[in-house]
């Protein structure tokens, strides 16, 4: 029997995701049917995003949380299990990537703010579902190309990646018994916010695009399909990896 990429019944926590690849994961997986909780720092921001999933007709509840704060991981998994009783997918997708001047110039505000989204919120939100996962769910860590080609301007958020790479496949050991997958997605270059950030000219993102195979940068919807794929059945066999899309990139 060919699984189908369907989440009916099942219930999808995605954190970061007002906007960006989030969004896209949140809005994509309602779109297969599931319960969504909508996360991010900003209730207004994902209440927004929840409203477009109910105006589809979908369910979803907007839950605050800052990841990177330990008690707001404990609340955000609380609302989830108040809402829907179970956790059956987690989307650990929210990020920042601060960039400092030079190695000298990363400060320890930035460090341990880099340090605390990126790996101790997933860390955290991770062994706190897991809880309230039964057998067939996942966990899914959105990472980055930088963890495997860092720079000295990406130097912590690099690192800060790389740990969840190591979480990624130290978590999937643990959870595999308990029939839990933990798989990453390490992104190459999306059209987000950040992006246009630190590209903020059309001829530096004609230059990022040259340096892609496919030769353009990717749209946020385009990380839909490979999340639906984890999550889903037709990945059962498959925990521990690291799933690297980035358009072929160099």
């Amino acid at each position: 029997m060919v699984p189908v990429l369907r989440f009916d019944g099942k219930v999808v926590v995605v954190t970061g995701a007002s906007r960006g690849l989030g969004r896209a994961m949140a809005l994509g997986f309602a779109e297969a049917g599931a319960d969504v909780v909508v996360s991010s720092r900003k209730q207004e921001s994902c209440e927004a995003v929840a409203a477009e999933i109910r105006a589809a007709g979908g369910r979803a509840r907007a839950v605050a949380c800052h990841v990177g704060d330990w008690a707001q991981c404990g609340r955000l998994i609380a609302a989830t299990v108040e809402s829907f009783a179970k956790v059956d997918v987690l989307v650990n997708n929210a990020g920042i990537a601060p960039v400092p001047p030079s190695l000298l110039g990363v400060t320890e505000d930035l460090y341990a703010k880099t340090m605390d989204v990126n790996f101790k919120g997933p860390l955290r939100l991770m062994a706190l579902a897991a809880e309230h996962m039964a057998p067939g769910s996942a966990v899914i860590n959105i990472s980055s190309k930088a963890s495997l080609r860092p720079s000295p301007f990406t130097v912590v958020y690099a690192a800060a990646k790389a740990a969840q790479n190591v979480l990624t496949r130290a978590a999937a050991q643990e959870y595999g018994p308990r029939g839990i997958r933990v798989n990453a997605i390490v992104c190459g270059t999306f059209h987000t916010d950040s992006f246009h950030r630190s590209a903020p000219t059309e001829e530096m993102r004609r230059d990022l695009a040259a340096r892609v195979s496919l030769g353009r940068i990717a749209d946020p919807d385009e990380i839909v399909g490979t999340a639906l794929f984890l999550a889903s059945d037709a990945a059962s066999y498959l925990s521990g990896e690291l799933i690297t899309l980035d358009g072929g990139g160099s």
